[in-house]
């Protein structure tokens, strides 16, 4: 007799997903935004807002924070965080503490965010492999600095 699994069909766990994230400021503090390319099951996601004045690393974080809400809104439990800040990556993976008072709600919303996903892999890549990102960020700094 085959029982049912207690936790669902597999395909009812939660997706797998790649995000591609960014965040910049110019001037800095300066009009800021993210941007963010998710791709999951051959589907592409883009996120971007403009986020008024603040700092490079403040956008880099709200970017973090937008990709970590998407996954858990769509049920993703396994999430892999590609960006080009190395800043970032690093605190997420514990190897650099989080001093900037600017910062740390921020990173503790994100460690938050990565405890309800499950699992959730960060990697640092070069600016040209994070191309997608970094234009939809430019985007949102666009709006944040009233040009188009």
């Amino acid at each position: 007799m085959n029982q049912p699994s207690l936790f669902g069909e597999a395909s009812a766990r939660g997706c797998s997903a790649v995000a591609h994230i960014d965040g910049g400021s110019r001037g800095n503090p300066g009009p800021a935004g993210y941007g963010v390319r998710i791709l999951q099951d051959g589907e592409t996601i883009d996120l971007k807002e403009s986020l008024g004045i603040c700092t490079n690393n403040v956008a880099e974080y709200s970017g973090l924070l937008a990709a970590l809400r998407w996954a858990v809104a769509s049920g993703c439990s396994t999430l892999h965080i590609k960006s080009d800040s190395l800043l970032l990556v690093q605190q997420m993976k514990g190897v650099y503490k989080v001093k900037s008072p600017g910062l740390q709600p921020l990173y503790e919303d994100a460690r938050a965010l990565v405890r309800q996903i499950g699992r959730v892999t960060f990697e640092h890549v070069r600016r040209e492999f994070n191309k997608d990102a970094d234009r939809l960020a430019n985007e949102a700094m666009d709006e944040a600095s009233g040009s188009s």
